[in-house]
C-alpha cells in the first residue's frame, strides 16, 4: 500500500535525525564531563572570547590600545594607529591588520583580527581547558537541529500525502494519521529535550567555561581600567562607556548594515 511506504520514509527521517541529534549532543556533553575549569584565571581575552567569540576579542582588544591612547578610533569609524608597537600577540594581530599606512576602517581590522592566529590561539587553549566548546561540538549539534526540524516538517508533508492518496475502504483515516502521528511526536520529543538539554551549552562557552564567566561577570562593578574592560569582554561594545568611542562602534555597524 501507498501509505505504508510513506510511512517507512517517514519513520526514517525521524529516526535518522533524532538519532544524530542525540549523538552530537553526547559529544558536546563529553565536555563537561571532565573535571575542568578548576584553579583556572581566565584572561580578559579568553572572558571576551567565552562571551562573544572571535570578534568579541577583537573588539576588546581594540577598546583597550583606545583607552591606552595607543590606537585612536575616530567617531566616523576608523582606526589609526598610535603606537605602532604591540603589547601581546593581539594588539600585534590589529596593528597588522590595520596595515602599514597606519589607518583603517574599523570594521574590517575587526574582522582581520577575529580570523587571525593570535584569536585561534585563545581558541585552543580554551577548547584544550574544556571551557570552550569545540567547533565541531557548536556545528553538529546546531545541524542535527535543523535536520530534526526538517525531518518534522517532513513528516507532516509525507502524511498530508497519506491522507490525500486513496486508501482501502476498510482502513478509517484517522488510523493512517495516528501512525504518522508517532514518527512526528518523536521529532518533537527530540526537540524539547535537546532544548532542555543542550541550551545550557552557549555558542561558544562549555558549562564549565561559563561557570567561571559567570564568576567572573560578579566583578564587573567599579572604576578601574581592568573593571571596565572585563565589562566590554563579557557585555560587548555596550558596555563602553564613553561617547565618542561608543560612537566609534556605533558608525561601524551603521557602514557594515549600509
Amino acid at each position: 500500500m501507498f501509505w505504508v511506504l510513506l510511512l517507512l520514509l517517514a519513520w526514517v527521517a525521524a529516526g535518522t535525525a533524532c538519532t544524530r541529534l542525540c549523538l552530537a549532543a553526547v559529544r558536546a556533553a563529553a565536555v563537561d564531563a571532565r573535571d575542568v575549569g578548576r584553579g583556572h584565571d581566565l584572561t580578559l581575552y579568553e572572558a571576551a572570547f567565552l562571551s562573544g567569540g572571535p570578534r568579541r576579542v577583537a573588539d576588546l582588544t581594540l577598546v583597550s590600545m583606545a583607552r591606552q591612547h595607543r590606537l585612536l578610533l575616530a567617531h566616523t569609524g576608523w582606526a589609526t594607529v598610535v603606537d605602532p608597537r604591540g603589547r601581546d600577540d593581539m594588539e600585534r594581530s590589529v596593528i597588522g591588520a590595520i596595515g602599514p599606512e597606519g589607518q583603517s576602517r574599523i570594521e574590517p581590522v575587526r574582522d582581520a583580527a577575529a580570523a587571525g592566529d593570535a584569536v585561534g590561539g585563545i581558541a585552543d587553549r580554551l577548547v584544550n581547558a574544556g571551557l570552550a566548546v569545540p567547533e565541531g561540538a557548536r556545528t553538529g549539534v546546531a545541524a542535527a537541529i535543523r535536520q530534526v526540524r526538517f525531518a518534522a516538517g517532513a513528516v507532516l508533508g509525507l502524511g498530508a500525502t497519506a491522507l490525500l492518496a486513496p486508501t482501502p475502504s476498510d482502513l478509517p483515516r484517522h488510523l493512517v494519521a495516528l501512525w504518522f502521528t508517532l514518527p512526528f511526536v518523536l521529532t518533537l520529543s527530540c526537540l524539547a529535550i535537546a532544548r532542555i538539554e543542550v541550551h545550557p551549552y552557549s555558542r561558544w562557552a562549555s558549562p564549565a567555561g561559563q561557570r567561571l564567566l559567570g564568576a567572573l561577570a560578579r566583578h564587573t562593578c567599579g572604576g578601574d581600567d581592568r573593571t571596565y574592560l572585563t565589562s566590554v569582554a563579557v557585555r560587548g561594545v555596550r558596555a563602553i562607556g564613553e561617547p565618542d568611542l561608543r560612537a566609534a562602534f556605533e558608525h561601524r555597524e551603521l557602514h557594515r548594515r549600509g
